[in-house]
């Protein structure tokens, strides 16, 4: 048989109706396709082809009907379980072998989706770059010298590069959204609570979100549709009503508080991006984005560091050594903070959020650059911690405010490298974004990801 299409899941689903593809085809093809794709650091462990092809036999004798993403690949970021894989959260040492998947993951296979691996990472999932980690670092899909994001980078350039249809990130302080900005893709980080995180290694557990890679928002809302759902056994989750956007006002940052680090490129990208907004019937208005930079500097510049040490506190006073040492650095601060340092952060942003709610009564929808810029790795190697932070400046305030958001591809820079924007809306608006995401991915950018695939044409 010829090579599947592509792999968007709407695609492999009408190829496998007609019989011009079979789950093991499927695999056959998958298999290659990671065997042949550039070294890029992406994988922490594959699944064996034996494995595979049991699941495609399995699948075989199912009718698809059934199962609303049948045969279809994906990838799961090594901080999230897959019963009898190991999870390593980027550090061997660390790694363990579940003998349950996730609530997610297991979602997924019983909706008929295939696992072909486990994602590299940023370590326990700290950091923005997709460069610390002991597997090496995952490399952008544009350009080998530039970061990819993280810390979901691995499950990013895996769907950017045509190895999976999707991918399962996790999204603290914008590992699902920078990672697709950085490579052309979409980054669906869901409202909190949405999506189970029982079976997620944690980073800072009263905030982590299971966030979902794909080529398009269609793709990402089939998915979402499989893995939400209240999980009584997740203290975190929550059972959340579908709410609409009232209309289409778009919230911009003023212009003197959007940053972009010296980045021309990003700030014509961005310039462009605003003024295509009427093309999806919507209008503009500047908003006062400082509570919102506010909150984000709480979340690494606050108590809530001491989050992260919790999620680890065991493994890092037997095995500091064996962390990386800017993963290391930054969750030993987490021993600092005290409970007056917490309580005191908890009331300013209980201040910053009351002072957001007067802007949410002004827009419908908030738009911004998902990061002000991109940078070489040589230069994150040289100043990780700052251009780390320089890379959160749009993201960290979201799950702290208890938003969900879209990031959307618009466009590229001269040299290639890709840019782009996220669609921010208030908890359980998380559909009506994936819509509004959908018609502003089509205004702004046609090609997928780092391939030659271009975006279809939408339904109507």
């Amino acid at each position: 048989m010829d090579a599947p299409k592509s792999f968007l899941i709407s695609n492999l689903l009408q190829e496998y109706r007609s019989q011009r593809l079979t789950p093991r085809q499927l695999v056959e093809h998958a298999i290659r396709c990671a065997d042949l794709a550039a070294p890029r650091n992406v994988w922490i462990s594959r699944l064996s082809r034996e494995w595979l092809l049991e699941r495609a036999a399995a699948l075989s004798r199912r009718a698809m009907d059934e199962l609303p993403l049948y045969g279809i690949p994906f990838v799961i970021k090594d901080n999230i379980d897959l019963a009898g894989v190991p999870t390593s959260a980027g550090c061997a040492e660390y790694a363990y072998l579940p003998e349950q998947s996730s609530v997610a993951v297991q979602k997924l296979l019983d909706a008929g989706a295939i696992p072909l691996g486990k994602t590299n990472l940023d370590q326990f999932a700290t950091g923005l770059v997709g460069t610390r980690s002991p597997y090496g670092a995952c490399l952008n899909s544009f350009d080998a010298a530039y970061v990819s994001g993280g810390s979901s980078s691995g499950s990013a350039v895996a769907v950017a590069t045509g190895l999976a249809s999707f991918a399962l990130g996790t999204d603290t302080a914008g590992s699902g959204r920078v990672p697709a900005a950085f490579n052309n893709i979409i980054g669906m980080k869901p409202s909190c609570g949405r999506v189970s995180t029982r079976g997620v290694v944690p980073a800072c557990r009263s905030l982590d979100c299971v966030s979902i890679f794909s080529l398009t928002c269609e793709d990402a809302g089939r998915v979402l549709s499989v893995i939400e759902g209240f999980d009584a056994a997740d203290p975190y989750s929550r059972a959340l009503s579908d709410v609409p956007l009232r209309g289409r006002r778009f919230g911009i940052p003023r212009r003197e508080q959007l940053q972009f680090f010296g980045d021309l490129e990003y700030s014509r990208l961005f310039d462009e991006a605003v003024e295509r907004i009427g093309l999806v019937g919507g209008t503009t208005t500047e908003i006062d984005f400082a509570p919102f930079l506010e909150t984000g500097r709480l979340l690494y510049g606050g108590p809530w560091v001491a989050e992260r040490y919790v999620a680890v506190q065991g493994f890092i006073e037997r095995h500091a050594e064996a962390m990386h040492p800017v993963t290391r650095e930054i969750i030993m601060a987490g021993k600092s903070p005290s409970a007056v340092d917490l309580f005191k952060a908890q009331d300013r942003l209980m201040s910053l959020s009351r002072a957001t709610e007067e802007i949410w009564n002004r827009v419908d929808v908030m738009m911004t650059p998902t990061s002000g810029t991109i940078y070489e790795r040589a230069s994150v190697d040289a100043a990780p911690i700052q251009l780390n932070a320089n890379l959160g400046y749009y993201t960290t305030f979201m799950n702290l405010l208890d938003l969900a958001g879209v990031a959307v591809p618009a466009g590229f820079r001269e040299d290639g490298l890709p840019f782009g924007v996220t669609l921010v809306g208030p908890k359980a608006t998380d559909y009506a974004l994936l819509d509004l995401a959908a018609e502003l991915h089509a205004a702004l950018a046609g090609r997928l990801g780092a391939l030659q695939w271009s975006l279809p044409p939408m339904t109507p």
